[in-house]
């Protein structure tokens, strides 16, 4: 039977078919006002949305590193976006739909589909509606910025997106000049001169006013043209905002489509890096015996809570098992070794060797693909030891950053040799919700020799991986061994794998795998315009 080998391939070089709507893609810069109406498969349909995810995770990363507005800031934003497979979304905002070609009409269609496949995914919580909102205006606010000065784009874009804000007559800003000169410390006759003033009311620039960068007069604020995008992303957000609340009370119409949901259930907490659970075979570089060494050299807090709690108590619940099993099978612990390192720590307790073998052992074949449906189970990220399976009591799995009360997390940093200082900054991204954040910084200073990482940290393995390469000089990221492991870009990540945030490495891009038969299916659109119509 032919199947079609090069379905694939044709895909990727597929051109628009038909006629093109002149009047939805003019402009690189979309407002997202109006639904896609496209058919696509389902695997174009995860494809679109796994790259979206990773441009916002990439807007996300740059945002918690740098000041905003900055021009570091819009430098790391730029080459990070440009190491996605979203890289169009850098280039100038501005360009009439007759001018373009059809790879860059493509790319506008898939720039707008893939945001609205997203906000089926991030409307399910209020969480996630504040992370998609914020995220996407950031990239929002980077787009804009693209136009820099150039007035006839921007009115065409105001114009195309119906934003009814014109300039001021010369006649009236000349009235105004020195007002408008005054109304900030760094504004003079001259840029009033050469700048367009919009006027619009004063509630539409509540952000402005506040840090005082507009003119106030008779209910209106006189904005100049590089305040302009905070009037737009007032608008932005509150439709955007809107429409994921509409979609979030429409979404219970998906719910008989099982091939859909599942998917759009677990972007959020998909990771998008290295997978752990295809490494190549290190038997007999980790060992059991290496393991208590390793926890406090090279293991994330994270899992040294779990290697802390298995030796005191010689016992752990079934989530830890399955967070600290993964775990070491992840750095490369064999399973005759899991078996022996498991055995000896419960047999140190309660349990007797005939009851861990009844009990116990089948779990840890089972997390090898020994047993069961013989699955080769991955290695929990960051983002899945995050947001789901939250501890209970007596439990030690999660993670210390999410789930720890922050006067005893501040303790237990301290008691680990981490200066007062230095707590003080994880506490600062532990308050402001940046987890990993906060465990990167706890990466820099705990290690001998201390070190700035410049990786985002999306996994626990990854963690122990860059640990091991500081500590040997960046040879090797195991122990007293002259093997290597596999290496770092080689990537493969299942559509049902759960995740977290960006790429382990800057220039690595992760593969998404499609489920079966995704390639004979194709799923029409016409949900999203019934669930984004009930406005």
């Amino acid at each position: 039977m032919d199947f079609n080998k090069n379905n694939k391939k044709e895909r990727a070089k597929s051109k628009v078919n038909g006629r093109r709507d002149s009047d939805r893609y003019q402009h690189n810069l979309q407002f997202y006002s109006v639904p896609p109406t496209d058919n696509i498969s389902l695997q174009d349909f995860e494809e679109y949305a796994v790259e979206r995810l990773k441009v916002l995770k990439a807007v996300e990363s740059v945002g918690v590193k740098f000041v905003k507005g900055t021009k570091d800031y819009y430098e790391a934003l730029e080459k990070e976006l440009k190491n996605t497979a979203m890289k169009f979304i850098t280039k100038s905002v501005i360009k009439k739909e007759k001018d373009t070609t059809d790879t860059e009409y493509n790319d506008r269609k898939k720039d707008h589909i893939s945001h609205f496949i997203l906000r089926l995914a991030y409307c399910r919580s209020e969480e996630l509606r504040r992370w998609f909102i914020a995220q996407e205006m950031d990239l929002f606010r980077y787009r804009f910025g693209l136009a820099g000065n150039d007035s006839n784009s921007i009115k065409d874009f105001l114009d195309t997106n119906n934003l009814n804000y014109t300039p001021i007559p010369d006649e009236e800003k000349e009235n105004l000049r020195t007002e408008l000169a005054d109304s900030t410390y760094e504004k003079t006759t001259t840029f009033v001169e050469v700048t367009d003033y919009f006027k619009v009311p004063f509630t539409e620039a509540v952000d402005l006013v506040r840090s005082r960068k507009v003119y106030l007069s008779k209910g209106y604020a006189y904005v100049p043209r590089n305040e302009l995008v905070s009037i737009i992303l007032g608008v932005f957000r509150s439709n955007l905002s809107h429409s994921l609340a509409v979609t979030s009370r429409a979404l219970p119409h998906l719910e008989e489509d099982d091939r859909l949901l599942p998917m759009l259930s677990s972007l959020s907490k998909r990771y998008l890096g290295q997978d752990y659970s295809n490494r190549k075979p290190t038997a007999g570089q980790i060992t059991a015996d290496m393991i208590d060494l390793l926890s406090k050299e090279s293991f994330p807090l994270c899992m040294q809570q779990l290697h802390q709690g298995l030796r005191q108590n010689h016992h752990m619940k079934h989530g830890g098992r399955m967070q600290y099993g993964l775990f070491l099978k992840g750095i490369g612990l064999s399973l005759e070794e899991a078996m022996k390192f498991w055995r000896q720590e419960f047999t140190k307790g309660q349990t007797d060797p005939d009851k861990f073998d009844k009990q116990y052992a089948y779990g840890i074949r089972h997390n090898y693909g020994k047993e069961g449906k013989r699955a080769n189970y991955t290695p929990y990220s960051c983002m899945k030891i995050i947001m789901s399976n939250a501890p209970g009591q007596g439990d030690t799995h999660g993670c210390p950053f999410r789930h720890t009360d922050a006067d005893l997390l501040r303790q237990r940093l301290q008691a680990m040799a981490i200066s007062k200082e230095e707590t003080d900054q994880i506490m600062d991204s532990v308050k402001g919700g940046h987890y990993q954040v906060a465990c990167l910084k706890y990466f820099q200073f705990s290690q001998k020799p201390k070190i700035e990482p410049t990786w985002a940290l999306n996994h626990p393995n990854q963690y122990f991986e860059e640990s091991r390469r500081v500590r040997t000089g960046g040879h090797t990221s195991q122990p007293k061994t002259t093997s290597h492991s596999a290496p770092l870009t080689q990537i493969s990540t299942q559509s049902s794998t759960q995740s977290s945030t960006q790429q382990s490495q800057g220039s690595t891009q992760a593969t998404v795998q499609p489920e079966d038969g995704f390639d004979e299916l194709s799923l029409s659109m016409e949900d999203m315009v019934a669930i984004d119509g009930m406005q």
